[in-house]
């Protein structure tokens, strides 16, 4: 499986600009425009080469941002699955017969899989919230206009916006801050009156569906957004219960609309004047279906979803922000083959009416299910309100521990399920420092290797993977780490520190050094 279509060689190699995202790895989904590099939006004879970055990509390079690649995408941003790309489905990054989620499918399994700090999608009708949640990632689809979409191939011009991918709320409003355009005289700004955040956190009212108007396809992730709903009552919020009938029902016109016919409009063109163009099916019926609305449609259309509007408007007097699952289910790559419209409709049920109605949006992880497949909740408010759900979703995202492990817990390994029965993600293979030991210490069922750091003659950099788990998640593992192994900090070739797997010196006598062969699954095989 394949999440870039154009990789930057050496990218660690270059050097960092000062700023606030000084360093942090970009990916780039691939209909954002980078200087020099293709940008295709996921159909190879659509390309272009610009000679100039995105005003988004610019900003967040100026700020020390290093672009690492262009990442896969759902053909011209026109689907919700990340099964539209012409170099095959993109699968979650937990279990790979379910979809990643799309049409931003790389960007987002780029940080899932720690290839990235930071990401670039789009989200026109939840792209850059959908595959957040299938990730177990952050996803925040800020307020239209605040992120240029200068550079970036239209999929609803109007509606559009360029949103950004994060392990954190907090990485998530600090990218924002830094691509953020300042308004320009004819541009609307953050209206003067807006209500403190503050005093909206400290007892934030939340709008939650009643149940009827909730549909879910599995009983798991009804019981997650439970979870999460009381999760927020304890960090005490305010609950109350309000109507979503008007947002699902704008969120019906995305597609049973006329704002299909924008698509039409971006790249219609150049699908007829291309026959023979890498098109994938559902996408080109998606977009030349929409030939027969006219402007009668168009107008009509948008005065059902002004009625809608003013319908929701007075609800927003009684929340600060509502929260609705991500997605209702986690369908598989199978599921997707045998219904595509029906699959990729249910996966934007609550994602669909938040660009139009001019609304803005925060996907987090929520937990998982028994699977390991990451369930995710959005929370939504009114435009401008970036800042606030940001805040709000770093008190109600889980914390998480980065752990390193060296053996018995490698993927693979006969005691890797202590680590998936926890919902742990995989983050990366990589290795530690340039100053570690590795011995095969006897009498161990199953075998394991301990590990030490001793910079002395004959150290060397050790293979490891890097997991991340929930902090109570952490606590229950460690209890059960026998000794002489425990639970330290172990350095990592960045220079990072996280914590992982190290051995008691004393355990050492008599133990097998097994450096020279840089890892475990080496030693084994040898």
């Amino acid at each position: 499986m394949t999440i870039w279509i154009t990789r930057v060689p050496d990218q660690g190699q270059l050097p960092a600009r000062e700023g606030a995202l000084s360093g942090l790895r970009l990916a780039v989904k691939d209909n954002i425009d980078v200087a020099g590099l293709p940008t295709t939006a996921g159909c190879p004879e659509f390309a272009t080469t610009p000679a100039a970055d995105a005003p988004v990509v610019a900003r967040l390079r100026a700020a020390g941002a290093v672009v690492a690649g262009k990442t896969v995408m759902d053909q011209f941003a026109t689907g919700l699955t990340g099964t539209r790309a012409p170099t095959g489905p993109v699968a979650c990054v937990a279990d790979p017969r379910v979809i990643a989620g799309g049409s931003s499918s790389g960007s987002a399994v780029a940080v899932a899989r720690g290839e990235a700090d930071i990401a670039l999608g789009t989200d026109t009708a939840g792209s850059g919230r959908v595959p957040a949640a299938m990730n177990g990632i952050v996803g925040l689809k800020p307020t239209r206009g605040l992120i240029s979409v200068d550079g970036v191939v239209p999929a609803c011009l109007s509606i559009d916006c360029v949103s950004v991918f994060a392990r954190t709320c907090a990485d998530a409003l600090l990218a924002l801050s830094v691509a953020a355009e300042p308004p320009g005289p004819a541009e609307r700004g953050a209206p003067r009156e807006a209500r403190a955040d503050l005093v909206r956190l400290a007892a934030p009212r939340i709008g939650v569906p009643p149940a009827s108007q909730l549909t879910f396809g599995d009983d798991e992730s009804a019981a997650l957004f439970t979870d999460a709903v009381e999760r927020l009552r304890a960090l005490g919020a305010i609950l109350v219960e309000i109507d979503l009938r008007p947002f699902r029902a704008a969120g019906d016109l995305l597609y049973g609309g006329p704002w299909v016919a924008e698509r039409l409009a971006a790249v219609g063109d150049f699908i007829r004047d291309n026959p023979d163009a890498t098109l994938d099916p559902v996408v080109r019926s998606v977009i030349l279906g929409a030939e027969g609305i006219d402007a009668v449609a168009a107008y009509r259309g948008r005065y059902a979803l002004d009625a809608l509007v003013r319908e929701a408007a007075p609800q927003w007097e009684r929340v600060d922000a509502l929260i609705v699952p991500a997605v209702p289910s986690a369908p598989t790559i199978d599921e997707v083959a045998a219904d595509p419209h029906g699959v990729n409709a249910a996966l934007g049920t609550y994602t669909n009416f938040v660009n139009l109605m001019d609304l803005c949006a925060l996907a987090l992880p929520a937990g998982r299910r028994a699977s390991g497949v990451p369930f995710g909740v959005q929370l939504i408010a009114p435009a401008f309100a970036d800042a606030f759900l940001c805040a709000l979703g770093s008190r109600l995202e889980r914390r998480t521990v980065r752990l390193a492990v060296v053996g018995a817990h490698l993927r693979g390994q006969p005691l890797n399920h202590q680590l998936t029965a926890r919902g742990a993600r995989f983050v990366a293979a990589t290795r530690t420092s340039a100053d570690y030991r590795l011995h095969h210490l006897p009498d161990t069922v199953p075998p394991k290797p301990g590990l030490v750091r001793d910079p002395g003659a004959g150290a060397a950099p050790i293979e490891v993977e890097v997991w991340e788990l929930g902090e109570a998640e952490f606590g229950s593992f460690t209890a059960e780490v026998p000794p002489p192994l425990a639970i330290g900090t172990v350095r990592l070739e960045d220079g990072t520190d996280v914590a992982g797997f190290v051995c008691e010196p004393g355990a050492l006598a008599g133990a097998e050094e097994i450096t020279r062969h840089g890892g475990w699954r080496a030693f084994l095989a040898s």
